[in-house]
């Protein structure tokens, strides 16, 4: 009989071995030490006070000492955490008041929370959509909503990123299939490139054939749009989009907890059916209660909204003048391309020993020979830190051969 310890020391040789590959090719993900919270600046294990351009603090919330002042309030008037799933003793009044905020704030009939987004999108489509149903999904959706989609029978289409002429044919196929029910679903912000759907042409190609349409806002929520409603908004759909997921952990303060807002019937159906929700803990009260804070804050005043995009437009503009290339668009999402994985980790790696700290995306994160660094701006960042933040990058890339000029 052959050694029953040999296959086991098989297993973990070759996982070995996958990671010195990685190593090797330069793919490694390093993970990096904050010692401070999130904010415009951060500290390092190493003492270093850096520049954060990574974060998906788009509105500066993470740190906002109302959202902390809020969390703590809800920690001593509801306690840690509810031990519990939510249909049997895990929901208070503080998740009731939230989800009814949040279909208010997005333009909905009603809203459920999960623990995370992606649990929101895990959790979606198997409970909604059968066999005899249709799901058409953009090529670049987030792995949230892959994973998702794969969890239901529904047949599947893919149209080429943000085509419409694509999304066309799909639709007709799809309905020229006997589909029951056809639901199109895009993130409204794609979080790579920055790139923003255009739901108004996705919810008019919608109408035209029956379909529903739904949304991933994670990378939109609190700021997009005039009054920082999202896509919908900023494409002049609001109030017309049939479901719309989401974070709390971005723009809305940075935690952790995600959504689904809808129509009640699907709200309602979800409660019943939707596995993340049925079978996971509630959201932390004191992450519900700040929560609650953050839609106050966004609902009284769109100045941290406006900052954050003022901050965009001059980054966007400043980096490119140094003579970096960037994705075009208009959203706090920035990708500044290198297209070699070595060099983007390179990049990164320099600019955190000029006081940047950034993170090279490479494959399979983005398509191959597609590496970058993405920047992402915050409202609590201050012109100073974006004008010592280009100056930094100019001076990287010039060593690196990534840009012309002379290196000092």
């Amino acid at each position: 009989m052959s050694d029953p310890r040999a296959s086991t020391d098989a297993f973990y040789a070759h996982l070995r071995q996958e990671l010195q590959t990685l190593r090797e090719d330069g793919l490694f993900k390093s993970e990096r030490v904050l010692t401070t919270p999130q904010g415009a600046l951060v500290r390092t294990t190493d003492g270093r006070e850096v520049i954060n351009l990574c974060a998906n603090n788009y509105l500066g919330l993470s740190s906002h000492p109302e959202v902390i002042a809020a969390a703590h309030e809800a920690l001593d008037t509801h306690g840690y955490g509810l031990s519990s799933v939510r249909f049997i003793c895990g929901t208070q009044d503080l998740h009731k008041t939230l989800e009814g905020r949040l279909a208010r704030f997005l333009g909905t009939e009603d809203a459920i929370l999960y623990v995370a987004a992606f649990d929101a999108n895990g959790g979606l489509f198997e409970p909604l959509l059968g066999e005899q149903d249709a799901i058409i999904s953009d090529t670049l959706n987030h792995a949230s909503i892959i994973d998702g989609i794969r969890l239901c029978k529904a047949r599947r289409w893919r149209y080429t990123h943000n085509d419409m002429a694509d999304l066309e044919r799909c639709l007709e196929e799809a309905r020229a299939g006997g589909a029951r029910f056809i639901l199109v679903f895009t993130d409204g912000v794609f979080s790579m490139d920055g790139t923003i759907a255009q739901l108004d042409r996705i919810r008019a190609l919608c109408d035209r054939f029956g379909a529903l349409l739904g949304v991933d806002e994670s990378h939109a929520t609190g700021f997009m749009g005039t009054t920082g409603r999202g896509t919908h908004e900023h494409r002049g759909i609001f109030g017309k989009v049939d479901i719309i997921t989401g974070t709390l952990g971005k723009a809305l303060g940075g935690a952790s907890g995600g959504f689904t807002a809808a129509r009640k019937e699907v709200v309602e159906l979800l409660r019943q059916r939707s596995r993340p929700y049925l079978f996971s803990n509630t959201v932390a009260p004191s992450i519900v209660g700040a929560s609650l804070k953050v839609l106050d804050l966004l609902e009284g005043s769109t100045a941290l909204r406006d900052k954050l995009a003022d901050n965009t437009a001059y980054f966007r503009r400043a980096i490119v003048e140094a003579g970096f290339e960037i994705k075009p668009g208009e959203h706090p999402i920035v990708p500044i391309m290198v297209y070699d994985a070595v060099k983007a980790q390179q990049l990164a790696a320099r600019l955190l020993e000029l006081g940047v700290y950034v993170v090279g995306f490479f494959y399979p994160v983005v398509p191959q020979g597609q590496a970058r660094i993405r920047v992402q701006l915050s409202a609590a960042h201050d012109r100073a830190q974006l004008e010592r933040a280009v100056a930094a990058f100019a001076q990287a890339g010039r060593e690196l051969g990534l840009i012309k000029g002379d290196v000092r």
